[in-house]
């Protein structure tokens, strides 16, 4: 076995190994895309994909291609939509009814992607701790946040914050730890930009060309604009980090990957919401919008798990972080 340092952007892993890390990598962003919470950034840093897919995207940001860079795109994106299409229902009802199953496996193979973020760093210094402290205080912070407010709130809905919106999803698509969906509940744009989606889905199954057009242009254009600047900007800036503060950019994210745990705490539970008091998704819960919310928008609670779980959740952690343990292994040997 190989005792060389994991693969970096100029270093690259061997090609064999290429398409079978970045379709892992989709697949697990494509899933965590689904369940609340999670980032697919982590899933992609897990899956030692992280590193290429920034650079695939730095590169075609700024015109400048290559066969791998497109490959990791294709490849990644293919599977994160192959994963939403055929595995939003099941997941879906997992994640509400079976939450600690999904939630301990997601925790497993977070936790399986520390070698890959720490081998690359053979000598730590000062800036590698002081990054790690920083990304595990911002999660930490996050998280504390995300528990007294999980409504989030209600926010103006013109152009800007709709492009706003759309660069803080484009970012937490990019940087592990950050999940889309909260981002916009802080921000307020989560109802703003649902329902225009749903607005536009109504227009085209009524071929109603005027209504479309309207909505296209007052919600989708903007929050389109928003997540492609988000993309080139954040893709850029973390491939400039990178290059010139590398210990620090990956102390950085092993704080956020092991910051995300808290998030994924395994025995949570939703809450049934108090009429007139609870705000799901920016909007007050009362006995006549009750209908409009589903079981996986109540709020969470954590709860005393029983012996069964436990050992449950411990076996579904060590099958997680052994999947990916495994990817990284075979990285090494080769």
């Amino acid at each position: 076995m190989s005792s060389d340092p994991a693969p970096t952007a100029s270093n690259p892993s061997p090609p064999r190994l290429l398409l079978a890390r970045a379709g892992l990598g989709g697949l697990l962003m494509g899933l965590a895309n689904l369940v609340p919470g999670v980032s697919g950034g982590t899933m992609l840093l897990a899956a030692g994909i992280y590193r290429e897919f920034v650079d695939a995207i730095a590169r075609c940001t700024r015109l400048r291609p290559t066969v791998r860079a497109l490959l990791v795109l294709g490849t990644v994106g293919g599977a994160a939509a192959l994963a939403i299409l055929l595995g939003a229902g099941l997941l879906k009802d997992l994640v509400v009814h079976r939450r600690w199953i999904m939630y301990a496996l997601f925790v497993g193979l977070t936790l399986g992607g520390i070698p890959l973020v720490w081998r690359p760093v053979p000598r730590k210094s000062v800036a590698y701790w002081s990054g790690l402290a920083g990304g595990l205080a911002f999660m930490t912070a996050l998280f504390w946040l995300q528990q007294s407010n999980p409504g989030g709130g209600d926010g103006d809905s013109h152009a800007l914050a709709l492009g706003a919106a759309g660069a803080a999803g484009a970012s937490a698509m990019i940087l592990p730890g950050l999940s889309g969906g909260y981002l916009l509940l802080l921000m307020g744009q989560y109802v703003p930009i649902l329902s225009g989606v749903d607005r536009l889905k109504s227009a085209l199954l009524a071929r109603d060309v005027a209504a479309g057009l309207e909505v296209g242009l007052a919600v989708i254009l903007p929050v389109g604009l928003g997540v492609v600047a988000g993309v080139v900007v954040i893709s850029n800036l973390v491939q400039w980090f990178f290059r010139r503060y590398e210990q620090a950019t990956y102390g950085v994210l092993l704080g956020l990957l092991l910051g995300a745990v808290l998030g994924l705490w395994p025995f949570q539970r939703p809450v049934e919401p108090v009429f007139d008091e609870t705000v799901i998704k920016g909007r007050v819960v009362t006995a006549e919008t009750l209908a409009d919310f589903d079981l996986e928008d109540y709020p969470t609670e954590f709860y005393a798990p029983e012996a069964g779980q436990v050992g449950g959740a411990l076996g579904l952690v060590g099958l997680g972080l052994a999947a990916t343990l495994t990817l990284a292994h075979r990285r090494r040997e080769d």
